[in-house]
């Protein structure tokens, strides 16, 4: 009986070239799954700071809202080349990027006197103390 292939041995086989492929993904899908943004939530005594790593986008690129203690931010931009010339293209590559994160805050904030700031990439948001119940949008400088 030396002549047969164990089948678990095939089945073994087949789940490791399964796990080295979805490997390969994971760089692709990290925005999708919530893995763009890295945040930093911290509790500054009368305020609840969050700091967020968003790279590469402009502060118009970025929204960012808070609702029932749930902080939203989002950010899209596309790169997209325009040329004056009459250049004939065989392929030409446009790239767009949207990442987007929802934190639960520890506490309830006050959403209208909510400030972001952005700057090199990182993006400050300060949520002071309250007891507010209604959502609204930050504005990002």
């Amino acid at each position: 009986m030396s002549g047969r292939r164990d089948p678990f041995d095939e089945i073994e086989e087949l789940f490791e070239q399964l796990n080295s492929g979805f490997a390969d993904l994971t760089g692709e899908f990290e925005g999708a799954v919530g893995g763009g943004i890295h945040v930093d939530v911290a509790d500054a005594d009368d305020e609840i700071v969050v700091v967020a790593d968003v790279p590469g986008y402009e502060p118009d690129d970025i929204d960012v809202s808070v609702s029932d203690r749930q902080l939203t931010i989002s950010a899209e931009r596309g790169s997209e080349s325009e040329t004056d010339d009459d250049t004939q293209y065989y392929r030409r590559e446009r790239t767009r990027r949207a990442v987007s994160r929802t934190v639960t805050l520890p506490t309830a904030v006050d959403e209208h006197a909510a400030s972001a700031s952005y700057e090199n990439g990182v993006l400050t948001v300060e949520l002071p103390k309250a007891d507010g119940d209604d959502g609204i949008d930050i504005e990002v400088s």
